[in-house]
């Protein structure tokens, strides 16, 4: 429960706190005096959009501050702890700020938070409602959700599965217009794949291979060079038989030189070790002439071999032209392309797969739509009932509210043509959302039916004001006074089942006078026999039902305007109801006016608290409220 909310610099709102206890708390003021600042400011406090133009000209920066008590045990005070926030004495202290360059931070328990968690908080403290509500009450969606809301666990749970495979089913769909729609490319692919693995295969060549084939190319191009080459060093290490050669080689001279040492070598132990050294060197230099005379020998001119060997580079290089720059390049670009075929020509083995997938989707999804179908319709009588019996206690004796569900019917069509057109089509119907033309239909009890990601039923509201007068949606057949109070009674209907412990209405009483606005006053202090509501509001009879009342004053300096609440006391609210009344100030009659309708809903609080408090609504409901509530600003 809300205990108290300070807002500083928002708006026309210069400094103002209001404190909260539970009942019903009004607030009133002249038109631009800043009400719906009160309303805009806790809409921040719960998480709603910031906008840096609701910051107050004269002030540097927007701050709505909150108190909120909280039970220990309940899922706000858990979410809060989880986030880091500490509660003191079971009281969670909020706060939202707004600087001029539309920067916005949110605190919870001292803790910095994202905005989202003052919105979960809200979810299980708060409803929200301004008049924006009545123009979304206009809405089919919002209209089902109200029914969905309502029927609670028996819809919620075979709708969060029907959602899961709708998701499903579009993605496989998705799939389907992929690999059915890109059949001549898969083709064109396929062949384009098959001829370069055919080209591969022709040439099979090995790793490496086109390394090893210029190397061999160079030495046979160059075989005359490098067998002289290797002649001559030969004869330069070891001598030769030819006259010719040089008669020294470096063996002899090596071998002469180590010869020299050892005739001295004992008598001094770093000679003797060069000597050796010269031994090693000796070996080597023999070693490297027998190979060098091996290499010579084993150098051939083969013509034949050089000409076979370009052949077999030029087939290599048109392979690596085309798949890679090596050979082991081309290889493994052989093995992509393998599996890369394979899956092509698997595709119609996983069409075939993702359409069985489908049919099996579509038998389930049928199933679900039956079940969810058959919930809702159950629970829309039970909710026509409850709503009317709130309308009658709202000036509305005669009126009666009904809530259809509808489905419509679309030809069975042939599943080849239209079995891979995808959820959320641009062709689909912008009524349901998601329907594309031509699409099959779920057959559900015997009838295909159009389906979308809500299932295939469509919710309204209808009105039928009096007797005789045909029931008519609220869309088309309601005032903006009967709207108001529709919009209510479903609150106060939803009110025993919802478990939310503060409601806060922003002149839902708009288009309302007269009787019709005494019985809104009435039930409005009806429903906060059992939750903490704060109504702004602009009329008398609503007023005069208060626990509290707070008045907007506007006070204006010639160049500043400043608004602040101030709580009224019983002389106060008197002034205060005859303004609203008379729009004069000290009028007798306005004020005689005023104490008669602050005696007559004092009687009727005292008449009800003397009756026990029913619900609306027959059973519990699981509460799926949409946290788009709190997400609205408005100035």
């Amino acid at each position: 429960m809300l205990e108290e909310i300070r807002i500083q610099g928002l708006g026309v709102i210069e400094d103002a706190v209001l404190d909260l206890d539970a009942g019903l708390t009004v607030v009133t003021g002249e038109t631009g005096a800043g009400k719906t600042m009160v309303v805009t400011g806790l809409s921040l406090l719960l998480g709603g959009r910031a906008d840096a133009g609701l910051v107050r000209p004269s002030a540097d920066r927007a701050v709505v501050e909150g108190r909120v008590r909280l039970a220990a045990t309940s899922n706000a005070a858990r979410r809060a702890a989880e986030a880091g926030a500490q509660l003191d004495d079971d009281t969670l202290i909020v706060m939202r700020t707004i600087s001029r360059d539309g920067r916005s931070r949110a605190y919870a328990g001292g803790a910095g938070v994202p905005a989202g968690l003052l919105a979960d908080l809200a979810e299980d403290l708060v409803a929200l409602h301004g008049q924006s509500d009545q123009m979304r009450l206009l809405r089919p969606a919002r209209q089902r959700e109200i029914l969905d809301r309502y029927a609670g666990s028996a819809v919620e749970k075979p709708l969060d599965a029907y959602r899961t495979k709708y998701t499903r089913l579009g993605q496989l769909e998705a799939q389907l217009t992929e690999l059915v729609g890109r059949a001549r490319d898969r083709a064109q692919e396929a062949d384009l794949l098959r001829f370069g693995l055919a080209e591969v295969e022709a040439a099979d060549p090995q790793p490496g291979e086109d390394g090893e084939l210029a190397a061999e190319e160079a030495r046979l191009a160059h075989s005359d060079a490098l067998r002289g080459a290797a002649h001559h060093a030969h004869a330069v290490l070891v001598g030769s038989d030819d006259p010719a050669a040089q008669p020294v080689d470096a063996l002899s001279q090596v071998v002469s030189a180590r010869k020299a040492l050892d005739a001295v070598r004992v008598h001094d132990p770093e000679l003797a070790g060069i000597s050796d050294r010269l031994a090693e060197a000796a070996a080597l230099v023999a070693d490297a002439g027998a190979d060098l005379a091996s290499y010579a020998s084993s150098v051939d001119t083969d013509p034949a071999r050089l000409q076979a060997i370009g052949e077999r580079r030029s087939v290599l290089a048109a392979l690596t032209r085309k798949y890679g720059d090596t050979v082991d390049d081309v290889l493994a670009w052989s093995g992509t392309a393998a599996e890369r075929l394979g899956e092509l020509e698997g595709s119609d083995d996983t069409i075939e797969a993702l359409r069985q997938e489908r049919e099996r989707l579509l038998t389930e999804l049928a199933d679900l739509a039956g079940r969810i179908s058959a919930a809702r319709s159950a629970a829309a009588e039970r909710l026509g009932t409850a709503v009317t019996a709130e309308l009658t206690a709202l000036a509305m004796p005669h009126a009666i509210l009904t809530t259809a569900v509808s489905q419509t019917d679309v030809a069975q069509t042939d599943a080849a043509e239209t079995g891979v057109e995808g959820v959320g089509s641009s062709d689909a119907d912008p009524r349901r959302g998601s329907q594309p033309k031509g699409r099959r239909g779920l057959v559900v009890d015997g009838r295909c039916l159009a389906f979308g990601p809500h299932g295939v039923d469509e919710v309204e509201l209808r009105l039928s004001p009096h007797p005789g007068a045909p029931a008519r949606p609220v869309q088309r057949g309601a005032s903006g006074g009967e709207l108001s109070r529709v919009m209510l009674a479903v609150e106060v209907v939803f009110a025993g089942v919802d478990g939310v412990p503060t409601f806060v209405f922003d002149e839902v009483d708009a288009g309302v006078g007269g009787r019709a606005a005494v019985e809104i006053g009435r039930r409005l202090a009806r429903l906060a026999r059992n939750a903490q509501v704060v109504v702004v509001t602009h009329l008398p009879q609503v007023a005069a039902f208060a626990d509290r009342h707070y008045v907007v004053l506007k006070s204006n300096d010639g160049s500043v305007t400043r608004s602040g609440l101030t709580r009224l006391d019983d002389e106060g609210r008197v002034e205060e109801l005859a303004r609203m009344l008379a729009g004069l100030d000290d009028s007798a009659s306005a004020r005689a006016h005023a104490e008669e309708l602050l005696a007559t809903a004092a009687a009727a609080r005292t008449e009800a608290a003397d009756k026990p408090t029913t619900s609306g609504a027959p059973r519990k409901a699981t509460r799926t409220r949409a946290k788009s509530a709190t997400n609205r600003t408005r100035q």
